[in-house]
Protein backbone atom coordinates (compact mmCIF):
# COMPACT_ATOMS: atom_id res chain seq x y z
CA UNK A 1 0.00 0.00 0.00
CA UNK A 2 1.45 3.10 -0.66
CA UNK A 3 0.81 6.43 1.74
CA UNK A 4 1.38 9.64 0.46
CA UNK A 5 1.86 12.72 3.14
CA UNK A 6 0.06 16.08 2.63
CA UNK A 7 1.43 18.84 4.54
CA UNK A 8 -1.14 21.76 5.32
CA UNK A 9 -1.59 24.49 7.48
CA UNK A 10 -4.91 24.83 9.35
CA UNK A 11 -5.83 28.74 10.05
CA UNK A 12 -8.45 29.87 12.78
CA UNK A 13 -10.89 32.47 12.85
CA UNK A 14 -12.11 33.94 15.81
CA UNK A 15 -15.61 35.41 16.54
CA UNK A 16 -15.45 37.99 19.41
CA UNK A 17 -19.25 39.06 19.66
CA UNK A 18 -21.57 36.44 17.86
CA UNK A 19 -25.25 35.64 18.53
CA UNK A 20 -26.50 33.42 21.19
CA UNK A 21 -27.45 30.45 19.16
CA UNK A 22 -31.22 29.65 21.72
CA UNK A 23 -31.91 33.59 20.66
CA UNK A 24 -31.46 32.67 16.93
CA UNK A 25 -33.84 29.60 16.96
CA UNK A 26 -36.05 31.57 19.78
CA UNK A 27 -36.34 29.04 22.16
CA UNK A 28 -34.87 28.73 25.71
CA UNK A 29 -31.95 27.20 26.61
CA UNK A 30 -33.95 24.42 28.46
CA UNK A 31 -35.56 23.57 25.16
CA UNK A 32 -35.92 19.54 23.90
CA UNK A 33 -35.09 18.41 21.21
CA UNK A 34 -38.43 18.59 19.46
CA UNK A 35 -38.80 22.55 20.51
CA UNK A 36 -34.91 22.61 19.02
CA UNK A 37 -36.56 21.24 15.54
CA UNK A 38 -39.54 22.91 14.91
CA UNK A 39 -37.82 26.30 15.51
CA UNK A 40 -34.79 25.85 13.23
CA UNK A 41 -38.26 24.27 10.73
CA UNK A 42 -40.26 27.85 11.09
CA UNK A 43 -37.14 29.66 11.30
CA UNK A 44 -35.39 28.18 7.85
CA UNK A 45 -38.44 27.97 6.05
CA UNK A 46 -38.61 32.07 6.72
CA UNK A 47 -35.38 32.61 5.55
CA UNK A 48 -34.82 30.32 2.85
CA UNK A 49 -33.02 31.36 -0.02
CA UNK A 50 -36.02 30.45 -2.81
CA UNK A 51 -38.54 32.34 -0.86
CA UNK A 52 -36.02 35.37 -0.50
CA UNK A 53 -34.11 35.67 -3.87
CA UNK A 54 -31.50 37.75 -4.06
CA UNK A 55 -31.42 38.64 -0.28
CA UNK A 56 -28.36 38.86 1.58
CA UNK A 57 -29.63 39.14 5.06
CA UNK A 58 -31.84 36.54 4.30
CA UNK A 59 -29.21 34.13 3.24
CA UNK A 60 -26.95 34.94 6.32
CA UNK A 61 -29.76 34.55 8.99
CA UNK A 62 -30.63 31.16 7.04
CA UNK A 63 -26.53 29.85 7.57
CA UNK A 64 -26.68 31.15 10.88
CA UNK A 65 -29.88 29.26 12.02
CA UNK A 66 -28.68 26.20 10.27
CA UNK A 67 -25.24 26.82 12.56
CA UNK A 68 -27.12 27.13 15.58
CA UNK A 69 -29.19 23.61 14.74
CA UNK A 70 -26.08 21.90 13.74
CA UNK A 71 -24.92 22.50 17.52
CA UNK A 72 -27.68 22.27 19.61
CA UNK A 73 -29.10 19.23 17.72
CA UNK A 74 -25.74 17.26 18.33
CA UNK A 75 -25.65 16.09 22.55
CA UNK A 76 -22.06 16.43 22.76
CA UNK A 77 -21.63 19.96 20.88
CA UNK A 78 -25.00 20.84 23.03
CA UNK A 79 -23.19 19.97 26.38
CA UNK A 80 -20.31 21.71 25.32
CA UNK A 81 -21.87 25.41 24.17
CA UNK A 82 -24.05 25.25 27.18
CA UNK A 83 -20.62 25.06 29.30
CA UNK A 84 -18.26 27.29 27.44
CA UNK A 85 -20.66 28.82 24.73
CA UNK A 86 -18.66 29.78 21.84
CA UNK A 87 -15.46 29.09 22.98
CA UNK A 88 -16.18 25.25 23.24
CA UNK A 89 -15.76 25.42 19.21
CA UNK A 90 -12.66 27.70 18.77
CA UNK A 91 -11.38 26.83 15.76
CA UNK A 92 -13.01 25.75 12.31
CA UNK A 93 -15.61 28.01 10.07
CA UNK A 94 -19.09 27.26 9.92
CA UNK A 95 -21.89 28.40 6.96
CA UNK A 96 -23.24 31.43 9.11
CA UNK A 97 -19.57 33.18 8.79
CA UNK A 98 -18.16 32.79 12.23
CA UNK A 99 -17.21 28.97 13.68
CA UNK A 100 -18.88 26.28 14.52
CA UNK A 101 -17.20 22.45 15.09
CA UNK A 102 -19.04 21.14 11.91
CA UNK A 103 -17.46 23.63 9.38
CA UNK A 104 -20.73 23.67 7.55
CA UNK A 105 -20.93 24.82 3.56
CA UNK A 106 -24.70 25.46 1.94
CA UNK A 107 -24.28 21.91 0.43
CA UNK A 108 -24.19 20.56 3.93
CA UNK A 109 -27.24 22.77 4.86
CA UNK A 110 -29.56 21.62 2.38
CA UNK A 111 -28.66 18.18 3.33
CA UNK A 112 -29.51 18.70 6.75
CA UNK A 113 -32.62 21.20 5.51
CA UNK A 114 -34.12 18.04 3.35
CA UNK A 115 -34.00 15.65 6.76
CA UNK A 116 -35.60 18.32 8.92
CA UNK A 117 -38.41 18.62 5.63
CA UNK A 118 -39.14 15.00 5.32
CA UNK A 119 -42.48 15.51 4.06
CA UNK A 120 -40.88 17.48 1.38
CA UNK A 121 -38.76 14.02 0.41
CA UNK A 122 -36.51 12.72 3.22
CA UNK A 123 -33.92 12.76 0.77
CA UNK A 124 -33.00 16.24 0.00
CA UNK A 125 -36.60 16.94 -1.63
CA UNK A 126 -37.08 21.21 -2.09
CA UNK A 127 -40.00 22.69 -0.96
CA UNK A 128 -39.69 25.88 -3.50
CA UNK A 129 -40.18 26.22 -6.92
CA UNK A 130 -36.04 26.72 -7.94
CA UNK A 131 -35.38 22.92 -6.64
CA UNK A 132 -32.46 22.80 -4.58
CA UNK A 133 -30.85 19.09 -3.77
CA UNK A 134 -28.94 17.60 -0.73
CA UNK A 135 -25.65 17.65 -3.07
CA UNK A 136 -26.58 21.06 -4.39
CA UNK A 137 -26.47 19.94 -7.97
CA UNK A 138 -24.91 16.34 -8.59
CA UNK A 139 -22.05 17.14 -6.24
CA UNK A 140 -19.97 13.59 -6.57
CA UNK A 141 -19.65 10.95 -4.11
CA UNK A 142 -20.47 10.29 -0.26
CA UNK A 143 -18.95 12.83 2.35
CA UNK A 144 -16.05 11.33 4.50
CA UNK A 145 -16.56 10.75 8.06
CA UNK A 146 -15.36 12.98 10.79
CA UNK A 147 -12.20 12.02 13.12
CA UNK A 148 -10.98 12.96 16.40
CA UNK A 149 -8.05 13.36 18.04
CA UNK A 150 -6.24 14.36 21.29
CA UNK A 151 -3.82 16.79 21.79
CA UNK A 152 -1.48 17.26 25.02
CA UNK A 153 -0.29 20.72 25.64
CA UNK A 154 2.10 22.03 28.60
CA UNK A 155 1.17 25.48 30.47
CA UNK A 156 4.22 27.42 28.03
CA UNK A 157 2.46 25.96 25.04
CA UNK A 158 -1.15 27.13 25.92
CA UNK A 159 -0.23 30.62 27.35
CA UNK A 160 1.95 31.35 23.69
CA UNK A 161 0.32 29.53 21.17
CA UNK A 162 1.96 26.60 19.40
CA UNK A 163 2.07 25.06 16.20
CA UNK A 164 1.98 21.31 16.15
CA UNK A 165 2.68 18.65 13.65
CA UNK A 166 0.69 15.60 13.78
CA UNK A 167 0.53 11.96 11.49
CA UNK A 168 -3.19 11.20 11.28
CA UNK A 169 -4.01 7.40 9.29
CA UNK A 170 -7.01 7.84 7.80
CA UNK A 171 -8.69 6.82 4.56
CA UNK A 172 -7.10 9.21 1.93
CA UNK A 173 -7.80 9.62 -1.87
CA UNK A 174 -6.74 6.81 -3.55
CA UNK A 175 -3.55 7.54 -5.89
CA UNK A 176 -4.41 5.30 -8.92
CA UNK A 177 -7.76 6.44 -9.79
CA UNK A 178 -7.31 9.89 -8.03
CA UNK A 179 -10.93 9.41 -6.24
CA UNK A 180 -13.11 7.91 -8.56
CA UNK A 181 -13.27 4.53 -7.93
CA UNK A 182 -13.04 3.59 -11.69
CA UNK A 183 -10.61 1.58 -13.17
CA UNK A 184 -9.75 4.29 -15.93
CA UNK A 185 -11.89 7.38 -17.33
CA UNK A 186 -13.08 4.71 -19.88
CA UNK A 187 -14.84 2.91 -16.86
CA UNK A 188 -16.98 5.52 -15.70
CA UNK A 189 -20.14 6.99 -17.77
CA UNK A 190 -22.83 9.40 -16.92
CA UNK A 191 -25.28 7.83 -15.58
CA UNK A 192 -28.60 7.27 -17.32
CA UNK A 193 -31.28 7.97 -15.16
CA UNK A 194 -30.59 11.63 -13.98
CA UNK A 195 -28.12 12.69 -17.36
CA UNK A 196 -24.92 13.48 -15.40
CA UNK A 197 -27.22 15.83 -13.34
CA UNK A 198 -27.68 14.03 -9.79
CA UNK A 199 -30.97 14.60 -9.44
CA UNK A 200 -34.40 13.75 -10.35
CA UNK A 201 -37.06 16.41 -10.83
CA UNK A 202 -40.72 16.11 -10.60
CA UNK A 203 -43.84 18.21 -11.57
CA UNK A 204 -46.55 17.35 -9.11
CA UNK A 205 -50.10 18.64 -9.27
CA UNK A 206 -51.63 19.90 -6.10
CA UNK A 207 -54.65 22.27 -5.26
CA UNK A 208 -52.43 24.61 -4.63
CA UNK A 209 -50.97 24.36 -8.45
CA UNK A 210 -47.70 22.71 -9.68
CA UNK A 211 -45.47 22.13 -7.35
CA UNK A 212 -41.84 20.63 -8.77
CA UNK A 213 -39.63 18.42 -6.20
CA UNK A 214 -35.95 18.28 -6.92
CA UNK A 215 -34.75 14.59 -5.27
CA UNK A 216 -31.24 12.54 -5.41
CA UNK A 217 -30.85 10.33 -8.17
CA UNK A 218 -31.76 6.66 -6.97
CA UNK A 219 -29.66 4.91 -9.83
CA UNK A 220 -26.42 6.89 -8.97
CA UNK A 221 -27.12 7.94 -5.35
CA UNK A 222 -26.41 11.53 -6.53
CA UNK A 223 -23.44 11.56 -7.93
CA UNK A 224 -24.18 11.95 -11.51
CA UNK A 225 -22.35 8.71 -12.99
CA UNK A 226 -21.57 5.00 -12.67
CA UNK A 227 -18.84 3.38 -12.77
CA UNK A 228 -18.12 0.31 -15.08
CA UNK A 229 -15.20 -1.40 -13.67
CA UNK A 230 -14.03 -0.79 -10.77
CA UNK A 231 -10.33 0.32 -9.18
CA UNK A 232 -8.33 -2.38 -8.69
CA UNK A 233 -6.38 -0.56 -5.53
CA UNK A 234 -9.50 0.99 -3.97
CA UNK A 235 -12.32 -1.73 -5.13
CA UNK A 236 -14.32 1.07 -6.22
CA UNK A 237 -14.29 3.36 -3.05
CA UNK A 238 -12.27 6.18 -4.45
CA UNK A 239 -10.08 5.57 -0.94
CA UNK A 240 -7.00 3.92 0.76
CA UNK A 241 -6.09 3.87 4.44
CA UNK A 242 -2.81 5.72 4.70
CA UNK A 243 -1.40 7.93 6.70
CA UNK A 244 -1.62 12.22 6.56
CA UNK A 245 0.84 14.65 8.05
CA UNK A 246 -1.06 18.24 9.13
CA UNK A 247 -0.06 20.88 10.93
CA UNK A 248 -2.27 22.50 13.40
CA UNK A 249 -1.73 25.84 14.76
CA UNK A 250 -3.48 26.05 18.56
CA UNK A 251 -3.97 29.72 19.76
CA UNK A 252 -2.96 30.80 22.96
CA UNK A 253 -5.29 30.51 25.85
CA UNK A 254 -6.88 27.62 25.40
CA UNK A 255 -8.42 24.98 28.31
CA UNK A 256 -9.02 21.50 28.70
CA UNK A 257 -12.14 20.31 26.87
CA UNK A 258 -12.03 22.36 24.17
CA UNK A 259 -12.10 21.21 20.13
CA UNK A 260 -11.07 23.02 17.24
CA UNK A 261 -12.19 21.61 14.18
CA UNK A 262 -9.47 21.69 10.93
CA UNK A 263 -12.14 21.74 7.87
CA UNK A 264 -11.52 18.56 5.27
CA UNK A 265 -8.78 17.09 7.08
CA UNK A 266 -10.75 13.79 8.48
CA UNK A 267 -11.12 10.61 5.87
CA UNK A 268 -11.07 11.13 2.40
CA UNK A 269 -14.93 10.90 1.09
CA UNK A 270 -15.93 7.73 -1.20
CA UNK A 271 -15.73 8.30 -5.14
CA UNK A 272 -14.42 11.93 -4.59
CA UNK A 273 -16.76 13.16 -1.97
CA UNK A 274 -15.52 15.49 0.19
CA UNK A 275 -13.61 15.10 3.10
CA UNK A 276 -14.31 14.98 7.11
CA UNK A 277 -12.66 17.72 9.18
CA UNK A 278 -10.63 16.40 11.73
CA UNK A 279 -11.71 17.53 15.57
CA UNK A 280 -8.54 18.43 17.91
CA UNK A 281 -9.36 17.74 21.71
CA UNK A 282 -7.45 19.74 24.32
CA UNK A 283 -5.63 18.08 26.80
CA UNK A 284 -3.67 19.92 29.39
CA UNK A 285 -0.89 18.47 30.81
CA UNK A 286 -0.17 18.48 34.84
CA UNK A 287 2.31 21.44 36.04
CA UNK A 288 4.88 19.94 38.35
CA UNK A 289 4.63 23.43 40.28
CA UNK A 290 1.62 25.59 38.90
CA UNK A 291 -2.13 25.09 38.99
CA UNK A 292 -4.75 26.46 36.38
CA UNK A 293 -8.32 28.08 37.62
CA UNK A 294 -9.59 29.18 34.19
CA UNK A 295 -7.53 32.56 33.40
CA UNK A 296 -5.15 32.57 36.68
CA UNK A 297 -1.81 30.88 37.41
CA UNK A 298 -1.88 29.49 41.05
CA UNK A 299 1.30 28.72 43.22
CA UNK A 300 2.13 27.92 46.99
CA UNK A 301 5.28 29.55 48.14
CA UNK A 302 6.92 27.91 51.00
CA UNK A 303 9.31 30.36 53.29
CA UNK A 304 10.98 29.50 56.52
CA UNK A 305 9.87 31.44 59.98
CA UNK A 306 12.86 33.32 59.78
CA UNK A 307 12.13 34.81 56.43
CA UNK A 308 8.87 35.67 57.65
CA UNK A 309 9.79 37.66 60.22
CA UNK A 310 13.05 39.40 58.76
CA UNK A 311 11.82 39.48 55.01
CA UNK A 312 13.10 38.06 51.64
CA UNK A 313 13.75 38.57 47.96
CA UNK A 314 12.75 34.66 46.30
CA UNK A 315 12.28 33.71 42.62
CA UNK A 316 9.06 31.95 41.54
CA UNK A 317 8.01 30.05 38.46
CA UNK A 318 5.71 31.48 36.06
CA UNK A 319 4.18 30.04 32.59
CA UNK A 320 6.64 32.71 31.10
CA UNK A 321 9.91 32.06 33.24
CA UNK A 322 10.68 32.92 36.74
CA UNK A 323 9.89 36.30 38.45
CA UNK A 324 11.53 37.84 41.49
CA UNK A 325 9.19 39.17 44.37
CA UNK A 326 9.83 40.36 47.46
CA UNK A 327 8.02 38.89 50.71
CA UNK A 328 7.96 42.12 53.57
CA UNK A 329 9.27 41.35 56.89
CA UNK A 330 5.86 39.83 59.08
CA UNK A 331 4.28 38.08 56.25
CA UNK A 332 1.76 36.19 57.76
CA UNK A 333 0.97 32.78 56.23
CA UNK A 334 -2.18 32.84 53.67
CA UNK A 335 -0.86 36.07 52.30
CA UNK A 336 -1.30 36.41 48.48
CA UNK A 337 0.63 38.17 46.40
CA UNK A 338 -0.55 38.66 43.01
CA UNK A 339 1.42 39.27 39.77
CA UNK A 340 -0.93 40.83 37.47
CA UNK A 341 -1.01 39.63 33.68
CA UNK A 342 1.42 36.80 34.47
CA UNK A 343 -1.85 34.32 33.74
CA UNK A 344 -3.15 32.80 30.40
CA UNK A 345 -4.55 34.73 27.94
CA UNK A 346 -8.49 34.53 26.82
CA UNK A 347 -8.88 32.43 23.64
CA UNK A 348 -10.86 35.33 21.91
CA UNK A 349 -10.07 38.91 23.46
CA UNK A 350 -6.91 40.45 24.80
CA UNK A 351 -8.13 39.76 28.20
CA UNK A 352 -4.74 37.75 30.30
CA UNK A 353 -5.41 36.30 34.01
CA UNK A 354 -3.27 36.92 36.91
CA UNK A 355 -0.63 34.79 39.04
CA UNK A 356 -1.44 34.48 42.47
CA UNK A 357 1.40 33.29 45.00
CA UNK A 358 0.29 32.14 48.69
CA UNK A 359 2.41 32.54 51.42
CA UNK A 360 3.17 29.25 53.56
CA UNK A 361 5.67 29.73 56.57
CA UNK A 362 7.48 26.64 57.13
CA UNK A 363 7.43 24.54 60.45
CA UNK A 364 9.73 22.32 61.27
CA UNK A 365 9.24 18.77 62.55
CA UNK A 366 12.15 18.50 64.23
CA UNK A 367 14.61 20.69 66.32
CA UNK A 368 18.14 20.37 68.45
CA UNK A 369 18.14 20.76 71.94
CA UNK A 370 19.89 24.44 71.44
CA UNK A 371 17.10 25.16 68.95
CA UNK A 372 14.27 23.83 71.47
CA UNK A 373 15.41 25.94 74.15
CA UNK A 374 15.51 29.18 72.00
CA UNK A 375 12.48 28.43 70.97
CA UNK A 376 11.06 28.29 74.37
CA UNK A 377 12.15 31.50 75.69
CA UNK A 378 11.28 33.20 72.65
CA UNK A 379 7.42 31.68 72.96
CA UNK A 380 7.15 33.47 76.60
CA UNK A 381 8.05 37.05 74.56
CA UNK A 382 4.92 39.51 73.86
CA UNK A 383 6.39 39.86 70.28
CA UNK A 384 5.66 35.95 69.50
CA UNK A 385 1.76 35.68 70.98
CA UNK A 386 -0.65 36.31 67.76
CA UNK A 387 -2.59 39.18 67.99
CA UNK A 388 -3.71 39.18 64.06
CA UNK A 389 -5.22 42.91 63.34
CA UNK A 390 -8.51 43.68 62.39
CA UNK A 391 -7.53 44.90 58.82
CA UNK A 392 -6.40 41.46 58.38
CA UNK A 393 -8.63 39.65 55.86
CA UNK A 394 -10.02 36.41 56.85
CA UNK A 395 -9.70 32.64 54.59
CA UNK A 396 -13.05 33.19 52.64
CA UNK A 397 -11.88 37.13 51.58
CA UNK A 398 -8.55 35.83 50.67
CA UNK A 399 -10.33 33.11 48.19
CA UNK A 400 -12.67 35.96 47.35
CA UNK A 401 -9.57 38.43 46.40
CA UNK A 402 -8.05 35.38 44.71
CA UNK A 403 -11.05 35.08 42.16
CA UNK A 404 -12.56 38.38 41.71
Amino acid sequence: MQIFQICTFAYFTFVFMKKDYYEILGVQKGASADEIKKAYRKTAMQFHPDRNPGDKAAEDKFKEAAEAYEILNDSDKKAQYDRFGHNAFAGGRSGGGGFSSGGMNMDDIFSQFGDIFGSGGGDGSSFFGGGRSSRGGGGRGTRGTNLRVKMKLNFEEIANGVTKTIKVKKNVKCETCTGSGAKDKNSLQSCGTCGGSGQVRRVQNTFLGQMQTVTTCPTCSGEGSTVTAKCGACKGQGTTYGEETVTVDIPAGVQEGMQLSVTGRGNAGERGGSAGDLIVLIEEETHLQLTRDGLNVGFDLHISFPDAVFGTQVEVPTIDGRAKIKVPPGTQSGKIFRLKGKGFPHVNSYERGDQLIQVNIWTPQHVSFDEKEMLEKMSDSKNFLPAPEKSDKSFFDKVREMFS
